[in-house]
């Protein structure tokens, strides 16, 4: 199976990119700058770097990687968090969150779908904090808002490419101790990596465009 995984280079992405490979499966790692981690992975990883997942030549590199391959799973890993609250909102900082966060998923299913066939998967990591119904304390407005339009976005990949047999999962790897969340959580990069493999694996068209938890609990919209 060919896997491209994004945001590749350190956290979640990396552990996921870890286990991939360590199944034997063939994993196209995109980042904006590789790693030493990343780079010492092995055969079965090939190191994609330069990628911008809000630039338009993201989805350029990548093809060029695969050479004349299609893609079996699409993970959309990718991600920024800036805080922040009402009494000092940043618009910019909220819109380079929308820019990475929302749009570059769906930029880069869009220019990639011409690698993507019958069976093939696409999996987002998305944020429970981008859950209305779960907003029970407010905050965050940049990462929150752009997650629940990366949640709809999703949504609108299931309809759009179900008829197609491709199938979509939204997915919350937990708090997790990466540098995104400065070292604090409840888990390490390596068990949310696992839980969300699990539900990449379990995805079918029948179950499509539903939210889940890396601890395999079913997210509200």
């Amino acid at each position: 199976m060919n896997w491209v995984v994004t945001g590749a280079n350190r956290g979640i992405g990396l552990a996921l990119v870890s286990q991939i490979a360590a199944r034997g499966d063939r994993v196209f790692a995109a980042c904006r700058s590789a790693s030493k981690e990343l780079e010492a992975l092995g055969k079965n990883v090939t190191v994609v770097s330069g990628v911008d997942v809000t630039s338009p030549e993201a989805a350029d590199a990548i093809k060029k990687a695969l050479g004349g391959e299609s893609i079996d799973v699409l993970l959309h890993n990718a991600g920024i968090l800036e805080r922040n609250g009402i009494e000092n909102l940043d618009v910019e900082s909220v819109r380079r969150q929308f820019e990475v966060n929302a749009l570059g998923p769906i930029r880069l299913t869009s220019a990639l779908l011409d690698r993507l066939k019958k069976g093939s998967k696409i999996a987002v990591v998305s944020s429970r904090v981008g859950s209305i119904a779960d907003n029970g304390s407010g905050g965050h407005y940049g990462y929150r808002m752009s997650k629940a339009a990366l949640n709809m976005g999703a949504m609108s990949l299931t309809r759009d490419l179900a008829p197609r047999g491709i199938a979509v999962v939204v997915l919350h790897p937990g708090y997790v101790k990466t540098g995104m969340t400065g070292g604090s959580g409840n888990e390490d990069p390596e068990t949310a990596a696992k839980g969300l493999l699990g539900h990449i694996d379990r995805l079918t068209l029948e179950n499509s465009g539903k939210f889940w938890h890396a601890n395999g609990q079913e997210l509200p919209w």
